[in-house]
């Protein structure tokens, strides 16, 4: 009987043993289960730092690569501006001299129709003396030529 006792304790605690090794390895796989879980929660919520941080760091380099085009648009304009501004200067100047040139012209012409008009009124005064002094010279010889038959008529009267 106490060989079947021992007998019968022996497979107890082997099963105890067993057991308590399931128990063992169930807590170890619920551990591992937790870490798994955990490893997984840690990791998600890092990547998704990582990827926030990452939009951040996009966000940013967008921002100063706008910022560098946008300067280098600034400059560019600005250097159109100030050449259009000497063309249009330069435009102006000429087209200033040109107005000066022919406001010049315009003078010189009013002087030389001024002139040409004197000299036509100065002729046509002379021409109206002379067809005047003409005129006197026909009306007296006219003056002559009926008086002279006025004489003619009364002598063969």
């Amino acid at each position: 009987p106490a060989m079947e006792r021992s007998h019968l304790t022996a497979p107890t605690s082997a099963e105890a043993e067993l057991l308590l090794l399931q128990r063992q390895a169930l807590v170890e796989e619920e551990e591992a289960k937790i870490k798994r879980v955990l490893l997984t929660r840690f990791m998600q919520e890092k990547l998704k730092r990582e990827e926030q941080s990452s939009m951040l760091g996009l966000h940013k380099v967008r921002t100063l690569w706008r910022s560098a085009q946008r300067k280098a648009k600034d400059q560019e304009l600005r250097q159109d501006i100030e050449i259009l501004s000497q063309t249009f200067s330069r435009v102006m100047d000429c087209k200033d001299g040109t107005i000066e040139a022919l406001v010049m012209e315009l003078k010189e012409a009013e002087e030389q129709q001024n002139r040409a008009l004197s000299s036509h009124l100065d002729l046509t005064d002379q021409l109206l003396h002379l067809q005047r002094c003409r005129l006197g010279y026909l009306e007296q010889g006219f003056s002559a030529q009926v008086g002279a038959l006025k004489a003619e008529f009364e002598a063969e009267r």
